[in-house]
């Protein structure tokens, strides 16, 4: 049986001061700051701000993703907005791609740290309430979006 085992180590919050968050398109709700992309290899770092207690916008991951909880709660809610999981700060989560949902931070919002490796270009897709493809996010437009916070 396992058992917890109390940190020696203090416990820190994540501190983001020195870090140039940037809007992703017209998207709302969110600021990320990119990491790294790899377009050979459709790879792309970064972590995510999400305002507290706000959804983004319905969307379908075509890659796998590994996401990390760095600071606050990260929400999964349903395509109809319910909420479906609450991933508390440390929680590690790999997701296969297809599933439909929308995301968001809890009440003191969160941060959370995006590694995503596709097999193709095609990362993320964009989704109507019908579940209609509006728009889709390549490796290119991410090496576009960190290409444009290295000039400042």
């Amino acid at each position: 049986m396992a058992t917890a085992v109390e940190s020696t180590t203090p416990s820190y919050r994540f501190d983001d001061r020195n870090m140039q968050w940037r809007k992703l398109g017209d998207f709302e709700h969110f600021e990320v700051f990119i990491f790294s992309v790899d377009e050979a290899k459709n790879i792309a770092d970064f972590i995510i701000k999400f305002e507290p207690s706000k959804q983004i916008f319905l969307h379908r991951h075509l890659a796998l993703t590994n996401t990390f909880v760095v600071d606050g709660e990260h929400i999964i809610y349903e395509a109809n907005g319910k909420v479906r999981e609450v991933r508390p700060v440390g929680r590690y989560t790999s997701s296969q791609p297809g599933d439909a949902h929308r995301e968001g931070g809890g009440g003191n919002g969160c941060v959370l740290h995006y590694s995503v490796r596709g097999e193709t270009d095609a990362l993320f897709d964009v989704l109507d309430d019908d579940f209609k493809v509006l728009a889709t996010l390549y490796t290119r437009d991410f090496k576009a979006a960190f290409d444009a916070q290295k000039q400042g």
